[in-house]
């Protein structure tokens, strides 16, 4: 398995994404708004039916884990776009927020603070 597959994305960008308040380095100059990127995924069957029978031995359920990520990432990679979109060339705060989606799937929420940054 690659990075790609359980530690996230690697693809540069021209949008700073960071989990802090502030960029050490770097003024901001406005505060754009709240941005966010949405996905909601549901578990094809044959995951679930891996999964089930995996609680019953424990460990790791690796085809849960692999769609998270890329949920995770394809959340991101619409976060990314919707501060680009609004002019920002970073994101303050930034989180992930997960949960059920009416027992069918998972959604899967990335959200921050859009804003224009330069170097100080």
């Amino acid at each position: 398995m690659s990075f790609e597959d359980f530690g996230g994305s690697q693809s540069s960008t021209d949008v700073l994404v960071v989990t802090t308040n502030d960029l050490p380095g770097f003024r901001v100059d406005a505060i754009v708004g709240e941005v966010f990127g949405l996905t909601v995924r549901s578990r094809n069957a044959a995951s679930q039916i891996g999964a089930g029978l995996k609680s019953f031995v424990g460990g790791e359920l690796r085809g849960l884990t692999k769609t998270l990520v890329e949920s995770r990432n394809e959340a991101m990679e619409r976060l990314i776009e919707h501060a680009r979109a609004r002019g920002a060339n970073a994101v303050l705060a930034f989180r992930f927020d997960v949960s059920e989606a009416g027992g069918v799937g998972t959604e899967v929420c990335a959200y921050g603070t859009a804003a224009v940054v330069s170097r100080a």
